[in-house]
C-alpha cells in the first residue's frame, strides 16, 4: 500500500465568534490571544510542526487581521529595527511565499462546506483538517501524521473523556484497538446520556483522504440543516482505513470562555518567565 504524505493541511475559520462578543465583534474569533500568541498561530505551529508544507485557510468577511498577522509588517519592523530591537518573534510568525492560501467561504453553510471550500487546493492529496478553537499543548497533528505514515487512510483525533460527559461531542463507536489507535466502526454526534458506545470524542483534529470532497460536493444538509464534515466522513468508513488516535497532551477547548480563560492560565503557568508571578496572583485570591 502506497501512503502518499500529509502536505497540507485546511483551517476552517469563517466562523462569527458570536460566543465572544462584543471582543470578536471586528476581531477575528481566531486571533483571541492565549497569554502572547494568537489562537490560529498555536494552531499553524501544530500544523507546521508535523511537517506540513502548505497552510489553507477557509475565511470570510471580517478576516483581514488573521491574514496580515502571517504578513510582512513594514512599519512594524522598521520601527524594531530602529530601536535595535530583535525582529526574530515577528519573523518566525511569517510564512514562506505560496503559503498561506486564502479561499472564501462565502456562506455560513457548515464545517463539511468550509473543508469543501478548499477542494481545488487541496486536489487529490489527503489533508489535514485543524480547528483553531482546539488549542492543542503536546504535538497532536504530529502524533497524528506519524501513525497515519504507518496505516494509511483517515484519521480522527480521539480523546478520553469521563462517560457522563460524552452526550456533549461527538463520539468514536470502536472496533480493534491497538495502543493509541482504534478502529473506527462509526460515528455518532451527541448521544444520549447512557448510549454512547465508548468515551473516546473527537476533537477538531482530522487526516482525510481526498475522497470526501466528492460526498461534500452533493451538498446534503445534515445536523442543523448545515453540511456535516462528520456525516461525509462515516461515508468512508468500510470504503477506507479509518482510525482514532488517542492523543498523549492537553487539551484546551477555546470555543467558549471558561476554557479560553483556563487555557491562559495553564499555559502561563508553563511558562518559567510567568508562572512566578501568575502563581503568586492566583495564590493571592485565595487568601
Amino acid at each position: 500500500m502506497t501512503i502518499k504524505p500529509v502536505r497540507k493541511a485546511v483551517f476552517p475559520v469563517a466562523g462569527l465568534g458570536t460566543r465572544f462578543l462584543p471582543a470578536t465583534k471586528a476581531m477575528p474569533k481566531e486571533m483571541l490571544t492565549v497569554v502572547d500568541k494568537p489562537l490560529i498561530q498555536y494552531a499553524v505551529e501544530e500544523a507546521l510542526e508535523a511537517g506540513i508544507e502548505q497552510i489553507i485557510f477557509v475565511t470570510g468577511r471580517g478576516k483581514a487581521a488573521l491574514e496580515d498577522h502571517f504578513d510582512v509588517s513594514y512599519e512594524l519592523e522598521a520601527t524594531m529595527k530602529a530601536r535595535g530591537k530583535s525582529l526574530a518573534v515577528v519573523e518566525s510568525i511569517r510564512q514562506k511565499p505560496g503559503s498561506p492560501v486564502y479561499v472564501r467561504q462565502q456562506e455560513p453553510l457548515g464545517l463539511g462546506h468550509a473543508v469543501w471550500c478548499a477542494r481545488d487546493i487541496v486536489g487529490d492529496e489527503p489533508f489535514a483538517v485543524l480547528l483553531p478553537d482546539e488549542l492543542m499543548v503536546g504535538g497532536f497533528m504530529r502524533q497524528m501524521v506519524e501513525a497515519y505514515n504507518r496505516v494509511g487512510g483517515n484519521l480522527v483525533g480521539a480523546l478520553e473523556v469521563p462517560e457522563d460527559e460524552t452526550h456533549q461531542y461527538g463520539v468514536i463507536d470502536p472496533g480493534t484497538r491497538d495502543g493509541p489507535l482504534t478502529e473506527v466502526k462509526g460515528m455518532i454526534e451527541k448521544p444520549a446520556a447512557g448510549t454512547a458506545p465508548s468515551n473516546l470524542m473527537i476533537p477538531g483534529r482530522y487526516i482525510l483522504q481526498p475522497e470526501v470532497m466528492n460526498i461534500l460536493a452533493e451538498g446534503k444538509a445534515g445536523a442543523g440543516g448545515e453540511i456535516q464534515l462528520t456525516d461525509a466522513m462515516a461515508q468512508l468508513i468500510g470504503r477506507q482505513p479509518f482510525h482514532g488516535f488517542t492523543f498523549t497532551g492537553d487539551r484546551h477547548d477555546c470555543g467558549n470562555k471558561v476554557g479560553w480563560l483556563q487555557a491562559n492560565i495553564a499555559l502561563a503557568l508553563a511558562r518559567d518567565d510567568l508562572k512566578g508571578p501568575v502563581g503568586a496572583f492566583i495564590d493571592s485570591l485565595k487568601s
